[in-house]
């Protein structure tokens, strides 16, 4: 379970340690720095998928997503401009840091692409020199070696590639590959699309779906998945909470998969092409928060988008559930939502706010957090 993140020098997020929890839920007003604290985790995912830079430069590139900030009050930069991100957990930590192109490749044609300039896995929840396993500094990556000292692993790297997407010798980089393979469990959900051409209310081939497709293309097949090999009662439970009464089946011809809802006083069920966009979105978290196979981290960003005021509570008895099997982070503006969560003993509340353009955590001093260091490139 990770239980610190940290990001520094990302758009309004000049410098941020978060605690997480088992259920962590992040609100604020809107402005304050939600949805990047949200980008931030993603930003971590993509070093594992090797696409971080590319993601960034989708954001607008440089430009757009460094902090253009003084580095403190009345304080002119004089370090490099950089974008940080890291997290650690009783395993495990990782770090990337991002900078402006330098060298060769400050005249690419790719002038958007910040480069990664450094990176760092590590044993334990904070950053130490004697428990590092893999440092990065530009193109060098070097491996912690049986003898204690550091050896090459690739001379040679492009600043737009991670260590984590290179590093896959099991026998010279386990540690890597168990950092690199959780990172990439992770699970991201936004919003869903429920208008009449959305995915989710297509019939599609049924295969089976260990998690949700971020677009709920394969809702059906995920859904008859859990209700398969997954916990069913939990399946119908939520169900019930939402639309008492009601059951959910999937029905198959010809291998092709359909949603099918059993609606108290109907004669036939409503399949999914028929569903209110409400209806099928809260299926569509289901489908999401219920999966048998659900990774370490499922990241839910403003799930109550969509949903009548009434499912709001059987949306927070879903997520909580879900955190029972798995670690969850909610981003929501939502004040109820926020509220029904926060009852659950072991939920932990991240209230954002801004403050001259930068966002901090409401009651927290800049001194407050977890332990963390970002080392020097």
């Amino acid at each position: 379970m990770i239980s610190t993140l940290s990001v520094a020098g990302y758009r309004s997020l000049r410098e941020l340690r978060l605690v997480l929890g088992r259920l962590t839920v992040v609100t604020g007003p809107n402005g304050s720095g939600k949805s990047s604290l949200y980008r931030s985790l993603r930003l971590l995912a993509d070093c594992a998928q090797g696409g971080v830079v590319s993601s960034l430069a989708r954001e607008g590139g440089s430009p757009s997503v460094l902090w253009a900030g003084p580095e403190g009050r009345g304080v002119r930069r004089r370090s490099p401009v950089s974008l940080r991100v890291g997290y650690a957990g009783d395993g495990f930590g990782y770090l990337a840091d991002l900078g402006l192109p330098g060298g060769d490749a400050a005249r690419s044609a790719f002038t958007l692409d910040p480069e990664i300039k450094r990176e760092l896995v590590w044993a334990g929840p904070v950053l130490r020199p004697a428990t590092t396993l893999l440092q990065r500094r530009g193109p060098l990556v070097q491996v912690r070696g049986d003898d204690g000292g550091f050896e090459a692993l690739v001379a040679d790297l492009e600043g737009f590639e991670s260590a984590l997407a290179v590093a896959g010798d099991p026998v010279r980089t386990p540690e890597v590959l168990a950092v690199r393979d959780q990172i990439r469990s992770w699970r991201f959900y936004d919003t869903f699309r429920t208008d009449p051409g959305a995915p989710a209310r297509a019939v599609q081939i049924g295969t089976r779906t260990l998690a949700l497709a971020d677009d709920g293309s394969d809702l059906a097949a995920a859904l008859q998945t859990i209700a398969e090999i997954g916990v069913v009662d939990d399946l119908d439970a939520c169900v019930d909470d939402a639309f008492p009464g009601s059951r959910l089946r999937v029905s198959s011809e010809g291998g092709r998969f359909d949603v099918a809802v059993h609606q108290p006083g109907l004669l036939r069920p409503l399949r999914a092409a028929e569903l209110s966009d409400g209806t099928l979105r809260y299926l569509l978290w289901v489908a999401a928060l219920l999966s048998p196979r659900p990774g370490e981290l499922i990241v839910c960003n403003e799930p109550e988008t969509g949903l009548h005021r009434s499912l709001l509570p059987a949306l927070a008895g879903l997520i909580t559930r879900a955190a029972l099997r798995t670690q969850i982070v909610v981003v929501t503006h939502d004040a109820q939502l926020s509220d029904l969560l926060e009852d659950e003993a072991d939920t932990t509340t991240i209230r954002l706010v801004k403050r001259e353009g930068e966002t901090r955590i409401l009651g927290s001093e800049a001194l407050d957090g977890p332990p963390w260091t970002w080392g020097t490139r």
